[in-house]
């Protein structure tokens, strides 16, 4: 294809996309004068198109009402983009009320596409999981995402090129079990053959990926959502923190989910713990509630005191020694704020200096 006749595309392209387009605004994106935009205009006049001019201070060019859109063509980028968008809209939720218009709109764009496409598209949505109710999403390079989609489907061997957080590179070869979203990435979770461990990877810092003859076995075990779950939990961080929590497994996870702490059962260090007065409190959980240990790995820790006092319930701290000063000086901070005056001109250190009623 010509360059002038992919600009006049292109054209054509920015005019579907809605809207009045100003003269200078498409010169800009078509990288050409404006005399030269208004040429192109004309010959999508003379194929037929309806292009209307608008005249005035933010006028310009569009699209005649009615204009039936000729057959759709997707890169292979711009097709995993869409189908994914209605994808990931359908299961957070957000199309319940036009279920049938994104069922009909993905069937729509699977017609125009052609085979070799479209198979790697099947593949792809085969190897997806969700952690939870997606949201947007950052979005990988289309080449990897369907090459380790092909990898998961046929259970190929792929080497990967990879930057971790740090920006350390390494290349790897990846037993790849599914493709997880979750928390706004992507990743693949599978075995890193060159250690023999199981590994998380966020898709979107691949920065290449190819098959590899042979095959492999995907062992028993969790799901992929599953493991993507649990190598968050158990990773490495600055700090690992043991707590012990009197509580219902609901109550913990409502505020440390399974992405960020692992919860087991813990009998009572003591039988006055056992015994302590406020592990009696009548509420409607108390037959549910139980000692349990929760772990988790942070890099920071001046969080986690609001989420102790955000749970209302007895807790004992294992490790850090760090932990403990930093939820007593919250403790000291509230008991402060609670004792201000109504005196809104009143602050901590008057409040600290009157003496109670």
């Amino acid at each position: 294809m010509s360059r002038p006749a992919g600009r006049v595309l292109t054209l054509l392209e920015l005019l579907q996309s809605g809207g009045t387009r100003t003269v200078a605004e498409l010169a800009d994106r078509l990288g050409v004068e404006g005399r030269t935009v208004r040429r192109y205009v004309d010959q999508l006049i003379d194929l037929d198109v309806p292009v209307e001019s608008v005249r005035g201070r933010y006028g310009g060019y569009r699209l005649g009402p009615g204009y039936r859109l000729p057959p759709l063509m997707f890169s292979d980028e711009e097709a995993v983009a869409v189908l994914l968008g209605l994808l990931a809209g359908r299961r957070a939720g957000l199309m319940t009320a036009q279920d049938t218009a994104s069922e009909t709109a993905a069937a729509k764009i699977r017609r125009v596409l052609p085979k070799h496409v479209a198979r790697r598209l099947d593949t792809l949505l085969e190897s997806l999981a969700f952690t939870d109710r997606p949201g947007p999403f950052a979005a990988p390079d289309a080449g990897v995402l369907l090459t380790v989609a092909d990898a998961v489907r046929h259970r190929r061997p792929v080497s990967i090129r990879y930057a971790d957080r740090d920006g350390r590179r390494s290349e790897r070869t990846l037993h790849a079990y599914g493709i997880v979203a979750h928390a706004g990435h992507w990743y693949v979770t599978g075995a890193d053959a060159g250690i023999g461990e199981e590994r998380t990877f966020r898709l979107d810092r691949i920065a290449d990926a190819r098959t590899l003859p042979g095959s492999f076995e995907e062992p028993a075990g969790p799901s992929p959502a599953q493991r993507v779950l649990s190598g968050f939990a158990t990773a490495a961080y600055r700090h690992e923190v043991t707590l012990r929590i009197h509580a219902t497994t609901a109550q913990i996870r409502a505020h440390l989910p399974a992405t960020v702490a692992t919860l087991t059962e813990h009998p009572p260090a003591t039988p006055e713990n056992r015994e302590a007065p406020e592990n009696r409190e009548a509420d409607e959980d108390r037959a549910d509630a139980r000692w349990l240990r929760v772990e988790l790995r942070v890099e920071r820790l001046d969080w986690l005191p609001a989420v102790l006092a955000a749970l209302d319930r007895p807790f004992m701290i294992e490790r850090p020694e760090e932990l403990r000063p930093l939820v007593t000086a919250l403790a000291n901070r509230l008991t402060t704020n609670a004792q201000l005056p109504s005196d809104p001109k009143a602050t901590p250190e008057t409040a600290r200096s009157t003496p109670p009623p």
